[in-house]
């Protein structure tokens, strides 16, 4: 029997791996809509680091993609159950990027070559 790495309605934060300096940080976060062959299918938000601010800005269009979970280009973190995706936003704090969504969640992001 084959267990679902994912499952239909999980929350997930993706991280979008960069090739080159100039290249920008882009995130997603949304909801697991299926997963198959490796193969993750999720709706939600598009987060992308403002060029003049450096803050992350979340895109308003809500977005579906498909995405290989087995090809390296992406970062997947499993979010709680509990986070309210509409909340979530990031927080620069001392030493720490962190998204969060207003709540004691926080998902801590640092180690992800952030400058």
């Amino acid at each position: 029997m084959q267990v679902a790495i994912l499952s239909p309605g999980e929350k997930v934060h993706l991280i979008h791996r960069r090739h080159f300096d100039h290249e920008p940080h882009r995130h997603f976060v949304g909801v697991v809509d299926a997963f198959a062959d490796g193969l993750l299918r999720v709706t939600g938000h598009v987060y992308a680091v403002d060029p003049i601010s450096f803050e992350f800005r979340r895109r308003e269009e809500l977005r579906t993609r498909v995405v290989s979970a087995a090809s390296g280009e992406v970062i997947i973190n499993v979010l709680p159950a509990s986070v309210d995706l509409d909340a979530v936003r990031y927080r620069q704090e001392p030493g720490a990027l962190r998204v969060t969504d207003g709540s004691t969640w926080h998902l801590d992001i640092s180690e992800v070559s952030w400058r």
